[in-house]
């Protein structure tokens, strides 16, 4: 990779770190949060009702053991629900409870005033969803592929 190039993406890796501590910050004065770890395992049972721990370990790349702490500790503060999965017992499901919905509508509203007036043309806004989605989905598949190889 070329200095130039290489230079780039560091800038653009900081950029996305600034921004994230700003909005991270938002969500501290209206919304329930808790560690970064019940934060990720949290986002994903949102997006993925009815997910396992292994599934959620494997999407946020972290080690089974972690995420099953912060179920725990999203499950007591009434965030999350565990129920047997239905055609296995030995497997459990996890789900967002009505508790996390109230806090993730919460959540939207703080950091839709946040991000309000910082990006105002519509088109904009798309544009940057589908590349840091796109980023996201390119990052988890490098991490799978390297995590995956002998």
């Amino acid at each position: 990779m070329e200095e130039k190039q290489r230079a780039r993406l560091f800038e653009l890796a900081d950029l996305i770190l600034a921004v994230g501590r700003h909005v991270n910050a938002a969500k501290e004065v209206n919304a329930e949060s808790g560690t970064p770890l019940e934060g990720a395992v949290m986002r994903y049972v949102d997006r993925h009702p009815g997910t396992t721990v292994s599934a959620a370990a494997d999407a946020t790349q972290m080690i089974s053991s972690n995420v099953s702490r912060a179920v725990r500790g999203l499950e007591k503060k009434g965030l999350l629900r565990r129920d047997a999965d239905q055609h296995d017992a030995r497997r459990v499901r996890l789900y967002p409870t009505p508790k996390a919905a109230e806090n993730l509508e919460r959540l939207r509203d703080t950091w839709a005033r946040l991000l309000d007036g910082t990006v105002t043309d519509a088109g904009e806004v798309d544009t940057l969803i589908a590349a840091l989605q796109n980023i996201e989905t390119r990052l988890v598949a490098q991490s799978r592929g390297a995590t995956r190889q002998p």
